[in-house]
């Protein structure tokens, strides 16, 4: 039942310690400390106070002291929420030896992959298999476990608690039993025996779905050859290269790098066939059913209503939007102008690049990344009262001289945590856009209440000594998106770090982040910092509209690809089928998306989110339509709205997980929502709709 992040089983994530509370102004404004190369002078006699300011993380050796102290007081832990009597205080223990491994845990698990000394990668590493084995004892300790039903199943006990208190302890109680803890020996072992070989199993495919696939040279035309990988007598090809002008080598990749692999199928079906196993072992019609529980959506019947609703209300949209596409293939290929599924990237990106000239380098200027972090500072202090102040890491705290500190600041609650920011490019940084969370927020035995902290990680192109980092458009918005991920670590309060920030179900956590992307396409939030970084000229309000309309080019074809994902998603996982994965897809595709199945290739197997997102891959979806819906009822007449800021806190950043996600958004919108509420969210964001004047 414990687990440092809110999608494994059950601890939930893990964060930092020791950070000093004395917030410096003296890189104020906010942009200065993003726009020049930071130069940090150091002072020989300095004390290394250690990464995120735990002092014995100043070297590598440190991850074994921290791991060891967080072990013994796990043991401390385990003992008293076994021997005290049912009531709060066994709740709070459970949440205590919770921190307790994510505090290090979650620590280790972003220094593995974003520290470049390999020294510290190593011991992080080491320390993240260890904790990880605590973990998985913990999940299996029968008196563990019994000690948290006893207090559930005591009604007197149980009607003394208050609501957050009471959704905790269920939430607890539930990732026990989805670990198969409450089963006899026999089935208990059996569980286990599946949770090991799902490991193994999760690991094959993840790794089997990013291989490349390889071929003879002499079966590749020998005029499109050089666009691929040679290795020998053979192509090598790892992507579908969708954004190729020929109509060929789409066509090949497509063909090459989906075509199906027997040892991956097998370990598809597989795994498939022992997550349902697990699902029905402890208690749920399916692997979806186990998976949906505690989400908006509830139940894998509302997902299917959602999407074949969706795909009904698009229908119109989707067939004009692939005629489009044919018609412009006709052009360049009267010959062959049959519209195929390795087409749709191709030509709905030229379509867009023919009707506008979205042209990153002319919007790039308008966005130094010093001007885009003052926009945001100006944003939530008007929206919200808080504030980003640039404080100055001390020696040994940072892991890259680039990595630059944000202290979060309420104009009258004070500080309320800190965001590391690692923005800048290195040789071995991974290269995808995210948020990890180091410590959670929780109330403390003594009443303090302990402060997020976060880092959010991108991969931008260092300033120079004349030029600021300048972003694309795309990269301002990931800013922006990351960004409301911070937040909303940094603005929940909730007493127990199990629940905090983003510690909420699947499809709701994407809503604070998808909301922020509308606030950077509109151009009264924009035009408070979007200037060029040499003449000072406000970016042209045409050329961000131009930029606005061309995301509604083809978006209905592009939604309705997103729906058979979510879709074929929903069908793996929900009552196993007398079928094969290959022709699920096919069938799934027919009916959802609108062009051809392939033969002889199997999309399926490079589909690496069955992993991480198993069942949940309608989230974003769900997700976008409830940030719609709040943006225009909410945000859409006044982006500065400060009444709905404060709203917006207080309904849904506030709580986390401690609170249904679907009595969040209802407070927020003041009504509770419907499925068709969500689809009809969805298809008004095709339609053109500019802010007010």
């Amino acid at each position: 039942m414990f687990a440092c992040n809110r999608l494994v089983n059950v601890i939930k994530h893990t964060r930092i310690s020791i950070v000093s509370r004395h917030v410096t102004t003296s890189w104020s404004p906010v942009g200065a400390a993003f726009n020049a190369r930071q130069h940090r002078r150091l002072d020989l006699f300095e004390r290394n106070v250690g990464l995120f300011g735990v002092p014995e993380l100043s070297t590598p050796a440190g991850f074994e002291i921290v791991e060891s102290r967080a072990l013994k007081e796990t043991e401390q832990l385990v003992r008293r929420a076994c021997s005290s009597p049912p009531g709060a205080l066994t709740v709070e223990t459970f949440d205590q030896l919770s921190d307790s491994l994510c505090k290090v845990a979650d620590l280790a698990d972003f220094i593995k992959v974003a520290h470049p000394d390999p020294a510290f990668r190593e011991a992080a590493e080491r320390t993240c298999i260890n904790i990880g084995t605590v973990v998985e004892k913990l999940n299996t300790n029968v008196e563990l476990c019994k000690s948290l039903k006893n207090l559930l199943d005591n009604k007197d006990v149980l009607d003394t608690l208050d609501p957050d208190t009471r959704r905790v302890a269920e939430l607890f109680m539930f990732d026990f039993e989805i670990s198969g803890i409450h089963l006899d020996e026999k089935k208990r072992r059996q569980a286990v025996s599946l949770n090991v070989k799902l490991l193994d199993l999760n690991n094959e495919f993840l790794m089997g779905s990013h291989m490349p696939n390889r071929i003879e040279k002499r079966a590749v035309p020998e005029h499109i050859r050089h666009c691929f990988s040679i290795d020998g007598n053979c192509v090598q090809i790892g992507g579908l290269h969708a954004d190729s002008p020929n109509d060929l080598v789409r066509e090949a990749a497509y063909k090459i790098f989906l075509y199906p692999n027997p040892s991956l199928l097998h370990c598809l079906e597989e795994l498939l066939a022992c997550r349902n196993k697990l699902a029905k072992l402890v208690g749920y019609e399916s692997f979806a059913h186990r998976a949906l529980k505690g989400t908006m959506a509830k139940t894998p019947e509302t997902v299917m209503k959602f999407l074949k609703l969706l795909t009904d209300k698009l229908s119109d949209r989707t067939a004009k939007d692939f005629q489009m596409m044919r018609d412009m293939k006709t052009k360049v290929n009267q010959r062959n102008s049959e519209l195929m599924p390795w087409d749709h990237p191709y030509f709905s990106g030229a379509m867009r690049a023919e009707r506008y000239n979205i042209e990153p380098s002319r919007y790039s200027p308008y966005f130094s990344l010093g001007a885009c972090m003052e926009g945001l500072n100006t944003l939530f202090t008007r929206l919200l009262g808080v504030s980003f102040q640039a404080e100055q890491p001390k020696a040994g705290e940072v892991w890259s001289e680039d990595v630059r500190k944000l202290a979060v600041v309420h104009e009258t609650e004070g500080l309320l945590g800190y965001i590391y920011c690692d923005f800048f490019h290195r040789p071995d940084k991974p290269h995808q856009d995210c948020h990890f969370t180091i410590r959670g927020g929780r109330l403390k035995e003594n009443g303090e209440y302990q402060l997020p902290v976060v880092v959010l990680m991108l991969s931008l192109p260092h300033p120079t000594k004349n030029t600021p980092t300048l972003l694309t458009p795309g990269m301002m918005e990931n800013l922006f998106h990351e960004i409301g991920h911070a937040m909303h670590s940094m603005l929940g309060r909730t007493r127990y770090q199990h629940v905090t920030g983003t510690r909420c179900s699947t499809d709701f956590a994407e809503v604070p982040s998808i909301l922020m992307e509308y606030f950077a396409t509109d151009y009264r939030v924009v035009n408070q910092f979007a200037r060029h970084y040499q003449t000072g000229e406000p970016l042209p309000k045409s050329m961000l509209s131009g930029l606005r309309e061309s995301k509604l080019v083809c978006g209905a074809a592009d939604t309705q690809l997103q729906v058979f994902y979510a879709a074929l998603d929903q069908v793996y996982h929900g009552k196993p089928q007398n079928q094969s994965t290959t022709e699920i897809l096919r069938q799934t595709q027919e009916e959802f998306y609108g062009l051809p199945y392939v033969p002889n290739t199997a999309w399926q197997l490079r589909f690496s989110h069955l992993i991480g997102y198993g069942a949940k891959y309608y989230s974003y979806l769900m997700s976008r339509a409830v940030a719609s819906m709040v943006w225009r009822q909410c945000f859409l007449k006044d982006p500065f709205n400060r009444e709905m800021g404060e709203r917006y806190r207080r309904e849904m950043l506030a709580h986390g997980g401690s609170k249904e996600p679907m009595l969040m958004v209802k407070g927020m919108l003041q009504k509770s929502p419907t499925v068709e509420d969500f689809v009809d969210a969805l298809v008004s964001d095709l339609n053109p709709d500019f802010e007010p004047s």
